[in-house]
């Protein structure tokens, strides 16, 4: 079987509301609720075996935009700049410096200081719209001060790397960045 149709509904996660709507020509379209954050997706899917492979419209790892970079910071430091002021303080910088990982948190104003001398990469993941982390500095990029915004594609789902899989009349998929909990299935109405 190639295709899926059908609307496929999130069980057995408390105040989490999520379903998957499939057609028959291959696209799909997912809502989400969890608490104060509504988030949605719609692409295309292919079916290998029992497993789906979503591909959504939303581009992976462009959730922040480089408005400015310099080399004015004696440290590294991040300005996130947000239209909601909440957005601001839920910002997670992942540096690297070779294969190690040190994390930094934004505060309440969207500042992230970093107090490592030299680091190699630099991505941001937005702690309340989870999807793939984005790149904003690699190690041939010598600026220190960057000053980013968010995207409004920040409320949409990648789906890059979940996949789900069919299990008769049940999706299920692995916890993952965006939903990092176990049992995640997704019932056919």
């Amino acid at each position: 079987q190639n295709t899926l149709s059908g609307v496929y509904s999130l069980r057995g996660i408390r105040e989490m509301a999520a379903a998957f709507e499939f057609n028959k020509e291959g696209h799909f379209r997912f809502y989400y609720a969890y608490g104060a954050i509504d988030r949605n997706a719609e692409g295309t899917y292919t079916i290998e075996g029992t497993k789906i492979i979503l591909k959504s419209t939303k581009e992976a790892g462009k959730d922040f935009n480089i408005k400015s970079q310099s080399q004015e910071s004696k440290n590294y430091r991040i300005q996130v700049i947000a239209p909601n002021p909440y957005l601001l303080k839920h910002i997670r910088a992942a540096c690297f410096v070779g294969k190690e990982q040190t994390e930094y948190f934004s505060d309440d104003s969207g500042i992230i200081e970093i107090d490592k001398p030299s680091i190699d990469s630099i991505f941001l993941q937005h702690n309340l719209y989870p999807d793939i982390f984005s790149k904003i500095k690699d190690v041939e990029n010598s600026n220190t001060y960057f000053e980013v915004e968010l995207n409004p594609s920040l409320i949409q789902v990648s789906f890059k790397g979940i996949d789900l899989e069919i299990a008769g009349d049940e999706l299920h998929c692995l916890p993952n960045y965006f939903m990092p909990f176990e049992g995640i299935r997704f019932v056919k109405e």
